[in-house]
């Protein structure tokens, strides 16, 4: 059992408790409508989002009909704090279900480290299957450090800038902004004191500046990935954080906080929907966010993340990735590797794509004319569909929320205030990267 999971904390006692009552009732239920129709069950978690959960019913309510002798239950995964938490607490009291769609790949060692997940390459059908949805460099990176694959690639968020054409025609500034240089011009024209009173009132883009480790998620890593041609802050299990990309993103954070085009503030409200940020870093559920509350008066546009002057290459960025596995728990692997497969299907795809507005991790989306209508109707998403091929999720480490902890922390004092300089931050951050790596594996 991992380090983790005996660093348990009282709420996740609590949360343990809960589950093993909740499973043992279900169990029981289960067991009792099996014995009398001779009916198989699996326990399926979907996420919380109302939209991911109206898919899920839809897709389990599809199997159920046309599965006389396997029928999903499916749940709501339990509330917490994350649901990180709440599966690997799951893991620890053995009441896991059989399968769950909401797995965040930066949790997987724990999770694979605890002995929780089923093997997918154990099924013969597993890599021609996957190979046919997923390109195979893409694919690697879902790969665990033991070589096997215990995650099912299915959905992604690609981070990208949206911004507000409407403003940016104003200031006669022109889209995509492919390098640091020329987002930096522009958020010269684009921050600006709209109404004469010397107070500026328009920014280039918003930044939350606590030092939160998720907070790095918007800006540090998505492009850092970009910066560094699609690299991930490990290699070969080792941190590759001390180097030049990282100073290379700092730097560029640091002007734009210096020249003040990122206010230091915490704003109420959305201020990109008010149209005083003229950017954004998002992903595709920012359109249909914005749609709803804004229609069609805040026209907007879709570019990739900004990269170094000097880059060469595709542009890569983080893609938010939720995956699927099936639990160690299960009495029926086979059967629940069935069922997953059907969660990705191309019609699934296409509503995974209908009702959360996420793209599905699949190659030819653009071609298939399966999705073409929906493409056609909904073109910003067309942006997201072309970045998600050139995306990379985060490793798979213990000690990530730490890691990035501790880069948020010299983030907030070299980039946002300045106290120190970029290259003594990064090389900082390394140092004590390495220290409580060494730490937590002792």
């Amino acid at each position: 059992m991992s380090g983790k999971l005996l660093r348990l904390n009282n709420k996740v006692i609590i949360l343990l408790l809960f589950l093993a009552f909740f499973v043992s009732d279900c169990s029981e239920k289960e067991q009792s409508k099996r014995n009398g129709k001779d009916i198989i069950h699996l326990s399926y978690w979907c996420a919380s989002n109302p939209r991911e959960t109206e898919l899920a019913k839809e897709l389990v309510a599809e199997w159920n009909k046309s599965n006389d002798s396997v029928k999903v239950d499916l749940q709501v995964i339990p509330s917490s704090q994350s649901s990180e938490e709440v599966l690997l607490a799951a893991i620890a009291a053995n009441t896991t279900p059989d399968i769950c769609s909401n797995m965040w790949p930066g949790a997987m060692d724990d999770y694979v480290k605890s002995g929780g997940l089923v093997r997918f390459d154990q099924f013969d059908d597993f890599m021609p299957f996957i190979t046919e949805r997923v390109p195979q460099e893409l694919l690697n990176t879902f790969r665990a450090v033991d070589g096997h694959f215990y995650q099912l690639p299915w959905k992604t968020n690609p981070t990208m800038i949206v911004y507000n054409k409407g403003l940016f025609k104003k200031a006669g500034v022109k889209a995509p902004l492919k390098t640091y240089s020329e987002f930096i011009s522009a958020a010269a024209k684009l921050t600006i004191d709209k109404d004469g009173d010397g107070i500026t009132d328009q920014w280039m883009i918003y930044r939350d500046v606590k030092p939160i480790w998720w907070q790095r998620l918007f800006d540090y890593y998505p492009f850092y990935i970009a910066a560094s041609g699609g690299q991930t802050l490990f290699s070969n299990n080792q941190i590759n954080f001390d180097n030049q990309y990282s100073i290379d993103v700092f730097n560029f954070f640091r002007i734009l906080y210096e020249k003040k085009y990122i206010p230091i503030t915490e704003f109420q409200g959305d201020k990109f929907l008010a149209q005083i940020l003229a950017t954004q870093i998002s992903g595709p559920y920012f359109i249909q966010y914005i749609k709803q509350y804004k229609g069609e008066s805040l026209e907007i546009g879709v570019m990739p993340i900004p990269v170094p002057d000097t880059h060469q290459g595709p542009v890569y960025s983080l893609g938010d990735y939720k995956n699927i596995s099936i639990f160690s728990r299960t009495k029926y692997p086979r059967l629940a590797w069935q069922f997953s497969k059907t969660l990705i299907s191309r019609k699934a795809d296409l509503r995974l794509l209908e009702l959360a507005s996420q793209i599905p991790v699949r190659k030819n989306l653009l071609t298939d004319s399966l999705y073409r209508p929906y493409f056609e109707k909904e073109p910003q998403m067309s942006a997201f569909a072309r970045q998600a091929l050139y995306t990379r999720g985060v490793d798979g480490v213990s000690d990530l929320k730490e890691i990035l902890d501790i880069i948020s922390q010299e983030y907030q004092g070299s980039v946002v205030y300045q106290m120190r300089s970029v290259e003594s931050a990064v090389k900082r951050s390394g140092e004590r990267v390495k220290v409580i790596m060494e730490w937590n594996r002792n």
